[in-house]
């Protein structure tokens, strides 16, 4: 077999979406021509770009899915161009690979076609969907039927799964039906290299002593109004007004947080920056001393990596977040676990390493550490290239 690969990703374009493109790189370094296909977004306008030698085909998504009606709208779009595009990739340079990556679970038809023609399927698996729809819509209906039998059409269609945790991995052996040998965790570690620890900039503190920082999307199933109700809990009912909270990212749920935030009296002490990228990731992230993942306890959030919270480590930042079960494998002694979604005992976790820079500190240097040791992302290209070879 050549080492030619279609790398297919739908919800983020390329190279935003950092997981992808640390797969797309690592494959290239190890002798792979790699070709992706991804959505265009006003940041990575429609069209063919080549970077780092990697070739990017992006496509137009006429609408974003809010109901589930709205995604099936969205998806089958995004079928359609990747099916397109495909062909355009296999008549220009070839591929002998298609590696998708979910959501959604469609692509696996594209990938069960051309396997017709020869070709190998390796499914890369980012979330759980039939999970992650229950966390955003309460209820197991028709459409969470069906996205449980995709996924396992997905699975069945797969030469090779690769799991993004041990969580993920238990999911494609019982659910997916798996063979242990074709499952292989591939963990969405930053690059320890990109995210460098550096003095903080006091001035990011906008006029407080202390600084909390959330980074990541905004969506009903993330949790940031966690954050704001631990902030009221701080400024309001423990009378702290030395401390400051940045919220870094974007989504659906942006607006309505920052609402939430003028009705709770709290706007001096919460600052938003919208999308970030590292040029404003890093110094934030850097002056910040602690960091929060509000991420609920649910099914869902309880078998996912959290790549905040990597980042984070990386960074040496000491982390509060709830008990989730790869949470708790993720960050270890680098984080405060509070109560299962309890805003205040959130708020009471943040004020203890507030006020103990010495219990800041060894946590901090026990993230950093932790990632450099086993979680940065150069441990993880080897079981990527071990899939890879399965495939031979």
């Amino acid at each position: 077999m050549s080492k030619s690969v279609l790398m297919i990703v739908e919800n983020l374009p390329v190279p935003r979406d950092r997981r992808v493109w640390q797969e797309a790189q690592a494959l290239t370094a190890a002798g792979w021509e790699v070709s992706v296909i991804c959505p265009a977004t006003a940041a990575f306008p429609r069209g063919h770009a080549v970077l780092d030698g990697i070739h990017i085909w992006r496509h137009p998504l006429p609408t974003e899915g809010e109901g589930p009606l709205g995604y099936a709208v969205e998806y089958l779009a995004a079928l359609f161009w990747e099916f397109v595009l495909a062909w355009r990739v296999l008549l220009t340079r070839g591929f002998d690979v298609i590696h998708a990556c979910n959501p959604p679970e469609t692509i696996f038809l594209i990938g069960g076609f051309f396997k017709l023609l020869g070709k190998r399927f390796v499914f890369d698996h980012h979330d759980l969907s039939p999970e992650l729809y229950v966390a955003k819509f309460g209820r197991k209906d028709l459409f969470h039927r069906l996205l449980l039998r995709l996924e396992r059409l997905t699975f069945a269609t797969a030469d090779v799964s690769i799991a993004t945790n041990e969580s993920f991995r238990q999911v494609a052996l019982e659910r997916g039906h798996m063979a242990p040998d074709r499952v292989f965790v591939v963990r969405s570690g930053p690059d320890v290299r990109r995210l460098k620890v550096t003095p903080p900039d006091e001035s990011l503190k906008f006029g407080h002593r202390f600084l909390v920082a959330y980074v990541g999307v905004m969506n009903a199933q993330d949790g940031v109004e966690y954050v704001l109700e631990a902030m009221r809990h701080i400024v309001i009912d423990h009378g702290r007004d030395d401390v400051g909270c940045v919220l870094m990212g974007d989504g659906p749920r942006l607006v309505p947080l920052q609402r939430m935030t003028a009705e709770m009296g709290i706007e001096r002490h919460v600052r938003f920056t919208g999308w970030a990228d590292d040029e404003v990731l890093m110094p934030n992230l850097n002056a910040a001393d602690v960091c929060v993942s509000p991420d609920p306890v649910n099914p869902f959030n309880h078998r996912c990596t959290m790549n905040k919270i990597l980042e984070y480590m990386a960074l040496a930042k000491p982390v509060v977040l709830f008990d989730l079960v790869e949470g708790r494998r993720s960050a270890g002694e680098a984080g405060l676990y509070a109560k299962d979604d309890d805003a205040a005992d959130m708020a009471r976790q943040i004020l203890r390493l507030v006020d103990d820079e010495e219990l800041r500190r060894s946590m901090g240097a026990a993230g950093r550490a932790r990632m450099e040791r086993e979680l940065s992302w150069e441990y993880q290209v080897p079981q990527l290239l071990a899939a890879y070879a399965k495939l031979e």
